[in-house]
């Protein structure tokens, strides 16, 4: 197990350098080499002697979510076709792997008052995290790598401008107030890891917004609150898509919760009629 495991790591450590290569975000290449590196784990073989009824065998027992899995399979592909295109295999093993179906979910803003009482629980910190989520639409990522010089003024105020996901240019406009709190932080990282020289991680983020939320609510229920607040006020799902940072207008759909007394006065129509 210990030859392979070692195989693994440094293949692993020569794809990740060849993702940075590729621009993709610290988080998309944590998750991406976490899976990789579980699964090597799991199956303690050669990662170059995997088959596909290996590795189809490894994912069926797995008691995961439909975006767990189609998670892992998006990592499976990207590490062997990454393999293949080097020439450490002539194959992929991944390749034949079936695509996984997610079903269509409801959007789940955050209420007024879970949010409310979230911020008067939240310490000072963990209030801007909020803040920036239910307000602006930030996902958990881009909170956790937002830095002060992300803050520029503009021709009304302030808008923050930094990389978004996939490395795409995000532009997102902040309120008075949110501009003052952020300015008055020192250079650099918005939210600074005790641990490292670098920021807190994406999992941290969460894990601290999550402590003041209860159960079952999250910094991503705080963005579809953006989302759906944004729309049900505006009615332009274009303007909220570029606030949310959505590459497809079909994504934005997803984020926004449709007026429930918008649906019961079609009752009341259809109804009628």
């Amino acid at each position: 197990m210990r030859t392979c495991m070692a195989i693994a790591e440094r293949e692993i450590d020569a794809w990740t350098t060849w993702l940075r290569a590729s621009g993709r975000s610290g988080e998309t290449i944590g998750l991406r080499t976490y899976h990789i590196r579980r699964v090597m784990g799991d199956l303690e073989t050669d990662p170059w002697a995997l088959s596909t009824e290996q590795l189809l065998e490894y994912l069926a027992a797995q008691d995961w979510k439909p975006e767990t899995r189609r998670s892992y399979r998006a990592s499976l592909r990207s590490f062997y076709a990454w393999a293949q295109a080097t020439g450490r295999r002539t194959d992929s093993p991944a390749a034949l792997l079936p695509s996984i179906r997610v079903p269509r979910k409801v959007p789940r803003p955050a209420p007024t008052d879970i949010y409310k009482a979230a911020l008067l629980a939240a310490d000072v910190r963990v209030r801007l995290m909020l803040e920036l989520a239910a307000i602006c639409g930030l996902r958990r990522g881009e909170i956790a790598r937002l830095r002060r010089e992300h803050v520029h003024t503009d021709l009304v105020g302030h808008s923050l401008i930094f990389a978004g996901k996939g490395g795409h240019e995000r532009i997102v406009p902040l309120p008075d107030f949110l501009a003052r709190d952020l300015l008055e932080r020192p250079a650099g990282w918005i939210f600074p890891s005790v641990k490292t020289a670098g920021p807190l991680t994406p999992a941290h983020v969460g894990k601290l917004v999550s402590r003041v939320l209860p159960e079952g609510w999250t910094c991503h229920t705080l963005r579809h609150r953006c989302a759906t607040v944004a729309y049900w006020g505006s009615k332009d799902i274009r303007a909220v898509q570029e606030l949310l940072g959505h590459a497809k207008l079909d994504t934005t759909m997803l984020y926004t919760l449709v007026n429930p007394e918008q649906v019961r006065e079609l009752i009341r129509l259809t109804s009628a009629a």
